[in-house]
């Protein structure tokens, strides 16, 4: 069935469903592109999982890996890693094989269709520019013949009317006559123009339409057979790695066959055998004859060596005691040490608390940020601020690049005069002078209030003989007093003077650090590094372009986001630098615009 003879009139209904057809294609060629993506992050979990439980070299874990069931585990993580590269496949050859060629046919099918139906509606313009021309001459045949008609019968009035002259009457037939020849003008091209579109019709609906709809229908049936073979070449792609898939999975089947029991059994005696023979039994002393107790030759409190002479009665033996024979070495401890470091926990705990909770205020700060970022806590600060006294020097250094570069094209002009007149330029660089004067002393204002917040931060060993002091000379009553001293205005921000703001932030810093060596923040999510960050600044951390880590502390609107590699590395990276995705079932993941 041909699409121009059974749709001739369906132009508008081909147009939209000749669209809705490559929207199909297009949400197709999506589906495989997030197929592709969730192939590749699947990769990526796999190599990570394998990676994280492989034994660490130089450490305990590889000591462990002498027995059989550690080692099918470590073949079951190699082959994992094996199998993610399978996944990596996949996902590039659907990449290659499917988006990417039916991207490219997408665009052509857009191209052919957008030229068929741009002949289409040429063909149906021409066909209204005949049919107004058709109506034209037909509209002005019967107002020629009307007029014609009116003249006659003005004519045949005055004819017949005796007080007309004769030139009169002549007159009137000499009307008539043109109004008739004129209406018989009228009327052969009237038919001329019918003929002509009697003829542009036929061929429209029997040559140009059918033509260009067979254009469409042909164009609609490539797309229909592209998308089944891409679906075809889709489960192909999958298809082939299923054997090395296969191999992956024999491997960790061949391992897990590999495991003795026997084996580890014999590795666990080696391991902890103490060649001693067990005692014997003991034998009963008889305490009813006084001063004759005797001591069994195998009794436990009996000396090692034979032919020494007995212990005295509650003597210390220096015998081996076995295992279920408990020996305290140390002597008891005095309690008032346990006792005053349980008051200093109950005392520092509030102030922890407080601190942190002021910290937390500071960084969710509402309204307009101070220039000096004072808001911010002392660590963010200094973050905040070095980055802005970065730009200025970025943008002085552009500044006077832009000076040099006009202070050479002024000795140019200079030794040639033909090229430029040298005192035009003297406005100009008399402007960026002035502009790098003042992106100077904007950078000294900021390098002042860095210097005065990295004066503030003490170094890790100043802040734990400066927390010792703290928690030594600090009651729970003070603590409570300053953080119900707190006070904030009416958009947010802290109003406390100055010297009590920085004494604030200075025990904040302090008593955060106390309080993540003992309690560690959970973990809330995951990030990816977009990009390399090297963490020179003390409370920020090094990250690697595609490294995943953990992530404990969203950004709370400072550009700052809080991770952790391990149980000794976390810091602070830039947020933009990292992709993060946050556990929704984790306690306190939130997620701030």
């Amino acid at each position: 069935m041909s699409w121009g003879t059974e749709l001739w009139d369906q132009f508008d209904n081909l147009e939209k469903h000749t669209q809705w057809g490559i929207d199909v294609l297009e949400k197709y060629i999506k589906f495989v592109k997030e197929r592709t993506e969730i192939e590749l992050s699947y990769a990526k979990q796999l190599r990570n999982l394998s990676k994280k439980y492989q034994p660490k070299k130089n450490s305990k874990e590889e000591e462990e890996y002498k027995y059989t069931s550690c080692k099918a585990f470590l073949s079951t993580l190699n082959e994992m890693n094996d199998y993610a590269g399978q996944h990596e496949v996949i996902s590039e050859n659907m990449t290659s094989q499917i988006t990417v060629d039916l991207a490219r046919f997408v665009q052509e099918l857009k191209q052919e269709r957008k030229s068929n139906f741009h002949d289409g509606r040429k063909a149906q313009q021409h066909m209204e520019t005949c049919w107004k021309q058709l109506e034209s001459s037909k509209r002005r045949f019967e107002r020629d013949c009307k007029e014609a008609d009116r003249a006659q019968q003005y004519f045949e009035k005055m004819d017949a009317d005796i007080n007309v002259t004769k030139a009169d009457v002549e007159k009137a037939r000499q009307q008539a006559q043109i109004r008739h020849q004129m209406a018989e003008d009228s009327k052969a091209d009237y038919s001329s123009s019918l003929q002509k579109f009697n003829q542009e019709q036929h061929e429209y609906y029997h040559t140009h339409i059918p033509s260009i709809f067979q254009k469409i229908q042909e164009m609609e049936e490539r797309r229909i057979v592209r998308i089944g073979e891409s679906m075809k070449t889709y489960a192909e792609v999958d298809r082939q790695v299923i054997p090395i898939i296969g191999k992956c999975l024999d491997g960790i089947v061949k391992a897990a066959e590999a495991i003795n029991q026997k084996s580890d059994s014999q590795l666990v005696i080696e391991a902890y055998k103490s060649g001693f023979e067990p005692p014997g039994d003991i034998e009963f002393e008889d305490y009813t004859q006084p001063m004759k107790r005797t001591v069994s030759d195998n009794s436990l409190s009996n000396s090692r060596g034979d032919g020494k002479p007995e212990l005295k009665f509650g003597g210390k033996s220096k015998g081996k005691l076995w295992p279920f024979i408990k020996k305290n070495k140390s002597p008891k401890q005095q309690k008032e040490p346990l006792s005053h470091r349980f008051n200093e926990f109950m005392i520092s705990k509030p102030k922890i608390h407080c601190f942190r909770s002021l910290k937390r205020g500071l960084s969710l700060k509402l309204g307009a940020t101070p220039e000096d970022f004072s808001n911010l806590p002392p660590e963010q600060r200094r973050k905040k601020l070095q980055q802005k006294v970065d730009e200025l020097n970025k943008e002085i250094q552009k500044e006077m690049d832009q000076r040099d570069a006009i202070t050479k094209m002024k000795d140019v002009y200079l030794k040639n005069p033909q090229m430029g007149d040298p005192a035009s330029l003297d406005h100009k660089l008399t402007e960026v002078s002035q502009n790098i004067e003042k992106l100077r002393l904007e950078a000294q204002k900021f390098e002042a209030w860095l210097a005065e917040v990295e004066g503030r931060l003490p170094t890790r060993g100043e802040q734990a003989r400066r927390q010792s002091g703290m928690y030594d000379g600090q009651g729970a009553p003070t603590t409570a007093n300053s953080c119900a001293q707190d006070r904030e205005s009416p958009d947010g921000s802290y109003t406390e003077e100055r010297s009590q703001e920085n004494e604030v932030k200075v025990l904040a810093t302090d008593f955060d650090d106390e309080f993540d060596d003992e309690e560690p923040l959970p973990a809330i999510g995951t990030c990816k590094a977009l990009y390399t960050f090297e963490g020179q600044n003390e409370g920020t951390i090094s990250v690697i372009e595609g490294e995943i880590l953990y992530v404990i502390e969203e950004d709370k609107g400072d550009g700052w986001t809080r991770i952790r590699r391990n149980e000794d590395e976390e810091g602070y990276v830039p947020t933009s630098y990292v992709e993060v995705y946050l556990d929704k079932n984790a306690k306190g993941a939130k997620t701030y615009i």
